[in-house]
C-alpha cells in the first residue's frame, strides 16, 4: 500500500508541474496573439491611409507636370 500511495504522490507532482508549464506556455502565446493583434490593427490602419491617398491622388492617365 505504501507504494502505491508514494507512486500517485509522484503522478500528482509531475501532472502538477505538467500544469504549471502549460500555464506559463499559454501566458506567452497569449501575449503573442496579443501582440500580433495590435500589430496588425496598426498595419490595417497604414494600408487603409494609403489607399485613401491613393484614391485622392492625381489620375493615373494624368501626365506629370515636367512632361
Amino acid at each position: 500500500m505504501p507504494d502505491r500511495q508514494q507512486d500517485l504522490e509522484e503522478k500528482l507532482a509531475f501532472l502538477q508541474r505538467h500544469i504549471e508549464q502549460q500555464d506559463r506556455a499559454f501566458l506567452e502565446l497569449s501575449k503573442e496573439v496579443s501582440a500580433l493583434a495590435a500589430r496588425l490593427a496598426r498595419t490595417e490602419a497604414k494600408v487603409t491611409a494609403q489607399a485613401s491617398d491613393a484614391e485622392s491622388g492625381p489620375p493615373a492617365d494624368e501626365r506629370p507636370p515636367h512632361w
